[in-house]
């Protein structure tokens, strides 16, 4: 994530990237405005999950079994991030789609949350609790939660690919009581999805990685140049 935050920072005109990456160790990312002890470090260290803040807003997330997407592209007067959120969105639908004809009914969320008033509800402490619009869910779910931030000369936009159950383990990490817990739980299970649950198979990782990466270049019209590293 620094690293994103360093191309978007750099970024100059004519420049746009794409990446695709996973994490090991398994890691808790916090929003940028979220306070450090709402997660219990403690327990985190001691399962060897790192703690890291995201340079975008939000709440917690257990970034486990997902592949992690970020987009740069740099700002200009004609530029709409609204668009380009939904955009982006789509692109990955299509990759979605080319990795599993099963994925088809994927689709954006068509509803704002009214996140002032959400934030003030306990479960708001984790990030996948609610779909943002235009976020990508699969049958009222969420498969991806994406999040977005404009710097003066550029746009990142990242987001969560789910490709497993790990990140419901989120709230085993928050400074929370149980009844809280339980319902940060509840919630998870009834809000989110992930693509082995649809699918019945475990992910090819690189399989995915290679549909995502012709959805995108497919939607934008792109060649997109592969830099592939560890």
């Amino acid at each position: 994530m620094d690293f994103d935050l360093e191309l978007t920072e750099n970024c100059k005109p004519g420049e746009a990237y794409f990446r695709l990456y996973r994490w090991k160790p398994f890691c808790i990312s916090l929003g940028a405005n979220q306070k450090i002890d709402s997660v219990n470090k403690w327990k985190a260290d001691e399962d060897q999950i790192d703690i890291v803040f995201r340079p975008t807003g939000g709440r917690a997330i257990l970034h486990a079994e997902e592949i992690t997407y970020s987009v740069i592209v740099p700002a200009d007067s004609n530029f709409s991030v609204k668009n380009l959120y939904r955009d982006i969105n789509l692109a990955l639908i299509e990759g979605l789609k080319k990795y599993d004809e099963r994925l088809g009914s994927t689709e954006l969320e068509s509803q704002q949350t009214h996140f002032p008033s959400f934030y003030k509800e306990d479960i708001s402490a984790v990030c996948f609790a609610v779909p943002a619009k235009c976020e990508i869910k699969f049958n009222g779910k969420k498969l991806v939660g994406s999040a977005q931030r404009r710097l003066s000369n550029a746009v990142l936009q990242h987001g969560s690919i789910l490709c497993g159950s790990y990140h419901k383990k989120i709230a085993d990490y928050l400074n929370v009581n149980n009844e809280v817990k339980s319902g940060i739980i509840k919630e998870l299970e009834q809000s989110t999805i992930d693509i082995p649950e649809i699918i019945n198979s475990k992910v090819e990782y690189d399989k995915l990685s290679d549909c995502l990466r012709q959805g995108f270049e497919e939607f934008f019209s792109v060649d997109l140049l592969l830099n592939k590293s560890n």
